[in-house]
């Protein structure tokens, strides 16, 4: 198995933030809770990209950045009403999820 880095976001209620990332093109691909009413943990994938939001308190700082190498950035922009940046290593735009969580995503030049 190939080494992966998985960012963790804390969010206060995954179901309801898993759509925001599903218009990013994420599917859930599973998830936990020890029992019902305990705190859920849901692991998302997006082709070979993977991301874990948890209600678990302490699991993550709430606000936490993440920054995602994309194809293009356009239609991101678009689906989202924001604008794409021009910065010296390419082209990115910057998002925020219900929760506070930020994610950048970019294309850089020849990547």
């Amino acid at each position: 198995m190939a080494e992966e880095l998985v960012p963790v976001f804390r969010v206060e209620n995954a179901r309801e933030v898993v759509g925001w990332y599903e218009r990013l093109g994420f599917e859930v691909i599973g998830e936990h809770q020890f029992e019902p009413g305990f705190p859920l943990y849901v692991f998302l994938r997006r082709g070979d990209v993977h991301l874990h939001l948890s209600e678990h308190t302490g699991d993550a700082p709430p606000g936490s950045l993440a920054y995602f190498y994309v194809d293009e950035v356009d239609d991101i922009a678009t689906e989202f009403g924001v604008p794409v940046e021009t910065v010296p290593w390419g082209r990115e735009v910057a998002l925020t999820d219900p929760c506070g969580n930020r994610l950048r995503l970019g294309v850089v030049p020849d990547h």
